[in-house]
């Protein structure tokens, strides 16, 4: 009985100290996210673009004061991100319906941003609105090696002219050391109905498996996220079947894309914008298998959210519980965005 009682204390003490060691462990975080700007257009008139219907352009008076605070509510909103955990604004944050650099020297300019000093990476699509996408990367944590702009070349079913609209950024870099790379998508909207505006998707969805699968040729073990504002649910064929975006990690396979979002759509009933009283999750990050790897002396994924904090929903009114959007009736409602962004948490060991 005395040997017995032993080895089970001794086994014990083992347990306990392994558990100790465990909570010994300190780990680094970081968030990467995804922002719908909403129209942060800015007051100038470009000649090249269909600027003037943006909603700020359009209101003809006191767009300047307008847009100052449109850039200050941006900028809130991204200070706030993944904060609460990370303890620290996005590392890396794609964008979209931005309609040039200028307006994101802005945003990451304004007091809230400042201290991070964040990086810009951004081209000028083609899209006939002029509204472009862009990642935002903080210098001290993120290092870009590479970018590049891939245009999505769809045509229209009846004229078969060309539709214009964004580009696929791609950026590769180091994040504290080890190489990442982040897709930043804008997918063509629904506009003309769901059903005849889908083949747009499939088509954006297949660039962008183009785009992974060439960096995984490189590089099978290369950890990549795709991240944007699709106009498709997680549930869509372009993000299903194209993407083959899996929902369970266990059944993610090698060269495989995990969806964290599925669940939230699906199962939860979350979104991340509204429309006739229907939620839709069309703001989704997703990445590649070894992101999803035990082994946390290299950066691996913690958990995906929305951020849809309370001050980013309205109150009142017909739209109340919708995102509290920037622009609606004709008028600037002092808000944010039509969209609630999106992120997720990436972890790595410290040194001891």
């Amino acid at each position: 009985m005395k040997k017995i009682t032993f080895f089970a204390t001794a086994f014990l003490l083992v347990a306990l100290a392994n558990t100790y060691a465990q909570e010994k462990k300190k780990y680094k975080i970081h968030t990467v996210a995804f922002y719908n700007l909403e129209n942060l257009f800015d007051t100038i008139n470009d000649p090249n673009k269909l600027d003037e219907a943006s909603p700020i352009m359009e209101m003809k008076i006191e767009t300047g004061d307008i847009y100052k605070k449109k850039v200050h509510n941006m900028a809130r909103v991204i200070s706030d991100i993944g904060y609460e955990t990370a303890h620290n604004s996005p590392v890396l944050l794609g964008v979209s319906e931005v309609e040039n650099r200028e307006v994101l020297e802005d945003v990451v300019n304004d007091p809230l941003l400042l201290d991070k000093d964040y990086g810009i990476i951004h081209y000028d699509s083609p899209d006939v609105r002029g509204i472009d996408v862009a990642l935002l990367y903080q210098k001290k944590f993120f290092t870009p090696l590479h970018t590049s702009s891939h245009e999505l070349k769809i045509y229209d079913d009846a004229s078969r002219e060309r539709i214009y609209t964004r580009d696929q950024l791609l950026v590769s870099g180091k994040l504290e050391g080890e190489m990442v790379h982040i897709i930043v998508n804008h997918w063509p909207s629904r506009r003309g109905g769901e059903a005849r505006s889908r083949p747009k998707r499939v088509a954006a969805a297949n660039l962008n498996k183009r785009i992974i699968d060439s960096l995984q040729t490189i590089d099978p073990y290369a950890k990549i996220f795709t991240l944007g504002d699709l106009n498709d649910d997680p549930t869509n064929a372009s993000v299903k079947d194209v993407l083959k975006a899996e929902k369970d990690k266990e059944k993610v396979r090698f060269k495989g894309i995990y969806n964290p979002y599925y669940n939230m759509f699906k199962k939860n009933g979350l979104g991340t914008t509204a429309y006739r009283d229907a939620w839709s999750l069309f703001d989704q990050i997703m990445f590649t298998k070894p992101l999803l790897d035990k082994d946390y002396t290299s950066w691996r994924f913690y958990q995906a959210g929305i951020y849809n904090k309370n001050y980013l929903v309205n109150k009142e009114g017909r739209y109340k519980g919708y995102p509290l959007r920037s622009f609606a009736d004709g008028g600037f409602t002092d808000g944010f965005s039509d969209h609630f962004p999106v992120y997720v948490y990436v972890i790595k060991e410290m040194d001891n």
